[in-house]
């Protein structure tokens, strides 16, 4: 849930990618999610990675988001 909450925070800055296009988000826009289908982040340490969220909208249309975040391995200690 953690993860979830915080790709659509990051959604709201991040760039779109659908059908191959990629359309710049504004922080106004909230993207239309009724299920998040997987989120793939590459490790990368504490580098800051791409990140690609597959989501279903409410008319069941599947989008692709790509969005920067730190990479999976990375771990605060």
């Amino acid at each position: 849930m953690k993860t979830f909450a915080c790709a659509i925070s990051l959604a709201l800055c991040a760039s779109f990618a659908v059908a191959g296009e990629s359309t710049p988000s504004r922080a106004a826009e909230r993207p239309d999610i009724a299920k998040v289908v997987s989120i793939d982040v590459p490790a990368g340490g504490c580098n800051v990675v791409e990140a690609k969220m597959t989501y279903l909208d409410s008319k069941g249309e599947s989008h692709v988001m790509t969005y920067l975040r730190h990479g999976s391995d990375c771990f605060d200690h």
